[in-house]
């Protein structure tokens, strides 16, 4: 029997994604990806900016006129982008790409998940207990969701190497770089290389010497297994993270320089395409690859 209605059919249909921080500058190379996507459609556009209420998104990025209006209204955003794809189930449904602020994150998360849209968070500065609580809440709800610390698969990659050294030295430490509009620190890319490093069950940086610092905190942050994490921001610096190993005679380093923010971009689409066919909540882009 023939239909004259469009099909439904998830995989054939585009990903209705809906992009938080939409005039921030991740949030814009989203729009640019999605844009360029073929398989994937802007549906919505959140961003508090003051004065930007109802602007079309696409003339404020100079995209052109995308007929998508910017909104402060994030419960407004999620609850039509939700109606207009009902099909929330695993294959199905809106996504919801965010990149805003760690004060919000939670409660976006967490909104995302009770619309029956699903979250695709950028946003760093959610704590573990937080992750459970959203992990917990997502299962209830049967809902896929990603919490991305970092979508660049070299930054995957060094984690993979970080962790795979650990097992062979005891000192290190871990320096990360970024912006100075960056609002958290350490970064949540940081704290996700030490987790892996942690997941030995090892400790690092045996004391060697009573130390003392005559500037607090000059040492960085240092976590329950002893490794240090130090956080460097400047103007100029996009993200960049180095592991620093040491040893009798030897160090051992391994780098990760991310030039320009287009190179998050295929692990944003990566995760949009792979969230709906979640059933819960994940955590760290090599869990999608």
């Amino acid at each position: 029997m023939s239909s004259d209605q469009p099909s439904t059919n998830p995989m054939t249909t585009p990903i209705p994604v809906v992009v938080a921080g939409a005039l921030g500058r991740m949030g814009a190379e989203v729009i640019r990806a999605v844009l360029a996507s073929a398989d994937c459609e802007l549906v919505g556009a959140i961003d508090t900016t003051p004065g930007k209420e109802g602007a079309d998104v696409g003339l404020e990025l100079g995209l052109g006129e995308l007929e998508v209006a910017v909104t402060a209204d994030f419960e407004g955003a999620l609850c039509l982008a939700s109606q207009n794809a009902r099909n929330s189930g695993p294959g199905g449904g809106a996504v919801l790409v965010d990149f805003t602020h760690p004060s919000v994150v939670y409660e976006h998360t967490r909104g995302a998940i009770a619309y029956g849209v699903h979250p695709v968070i950028g946003t760093t500065g959610l704590s573990p207990e937080q992750l459970h609580e959203l992990a917990v809440f997502a299962d209830k709800a049967s809902m896929g969701g990603a919490v991305i610390p970092n979508f660049s698969v070299g930054m995957v990659l060094l984690q993979q190497a970080a962790a795979a050294a650990a097992r062979f030295y005891d000192f290190a430490e871990l320096t990360e770089l970024h912006h100075n509009r960056k609002a958290d620190a350490p970064s949540g890319t940081c704290i996700k290389t030490a987790e892996l490093m942690e997941e030995l069950g090892k400790s690092f940086n045996p004391q060697q010497i009573d130390e003392h610092e005559s500037l607090p905190g000059c040492r960085g942050g240092q976590r329950d297994s002893g490794l240090r994490l130090h956080s460097v921001r400047l103007p100029g610096l996009v993200a960049h993270q180095e592991v620093m190993f040491g040893a009798q005679g030897e160090t051992y380093t391994l780098r990760h320089d991310t030039i320009d923010r287009s190179a998050y971009m295929p692990g944003v689409l990566l995760s949009v395409r792979k969230v709906r066919q979640l059933g819960g909540l994940v955590y760290g882009l090599e869990r999608l690859l």
